[in-house]
């Protein structure tokens, strides 16, 4: 991967920061993004190799072309997109409003899509990759989910269909769909329950393992490293994948 130029989107913290930091172990230039100035620069300032700070906010339609055009001005290449960013509300159906939705979908999945355009010149002529990190949500519907698993199911289509055009191209496109990882957000879900039950967090959280059936919650740092082995040579010829780092959450074909 040395010398590669990888964009990674959401990267200023949980499973977006550890992918950039992965990327930058394995001698990537990261190019990270996020609306969290300072949190992204302190994941940036930490890499071995040189990187590049970028604060945005990829719901704004121009932001992604902006961003391609940092990444190109500060290496002159891109190698590696990866769509990390944007998070999606859990709730009761009925009490999601159209402007709900509009922003699910504005963020993780318009987001994805504007640069994925925005870059896949500069992917075609690096014969370079797309990683695209949806959720498991988008296999198995849930009532508590609907938002989520509708944006991810959007994702996961999008990745095979540009993976069918990336065939024509040279441009690898694969999905990562994770679950249960120990992440901000599912600390959230832990201390809800916590509080719920009246019981501590390390209990709530083995309760909600429990739960989801899975022995344990997973680290972002073991999404990231399949993240790398898909954005590398290693994974050359794997196009279309959907892979699941669920701890075997996911029981459907």
């Amino acid at each position: 991967m040395s010398a590669r130029v990888a964009i990674v989107t959401g990267a200023s913290r949980g499973i977006g920061a550890a992918i950039a930091r992965a990327l930058a172990e394995d001698g990537c230039h990261v190019v990270a993004a996020a609306r969290s100035d300072d949190a992204l620069r302190g994941v940036v300032e930490a890499f071995s190799v040189r990187g590049l700070a970028v604060p945005c906010d990829l719901a704004a339609p121009e932001a992604a072309t902006q961003l391609v055009d940092a990444a190109m001005q500060a290496f002159g290449r891109i190698d590696v997109v990866v769509n990390n960013a944007g998070a999606t509300p859990r709730g009761d159906f009925l009490a999601f409003d159209d402007a709900a939705w509009e922003a699910g979908f504005a963020l993780k999945f318009f987001g994805a899509v504007r640069l994925c355009r925005a870059a896949w010149p500069q992917l075609v002529a690096q014969q370079g990759c797309i990683v695209n990190i949806a959720g498991i949500g988008g296999r198995t519907g849930n009532a508590d989910f609907t938002i989520g698993g509708s944006v991810n199911a959007a994702l996961l289509n999008l990745t095979k269909a540009l993976a069918d055009r990336g065939v024509r191209d040279g441009v690898r496109v694969n999905a990562v769909n994770p679950s249960s990882i120990a992440t901000e957000r599912t600390q959230v879900r832990i201390d809800k329950l916590a509080a719920e039950r009246g019981i501590a967090p390390d209990a709530a959280s083995s309760e909600l393992a429990r739960d989801l059936r899975v022995a344990r919650f997973g680290t972002p740092a073991e999404i990231a490293s399949v993240v790398a082995f898909l954005a590398s040579d290693r994974a050359s010829y794997m196009q279309g994948a959907i892979v699941d780092v669920d701890g075997g959450q996911t029981r459907t074909l």
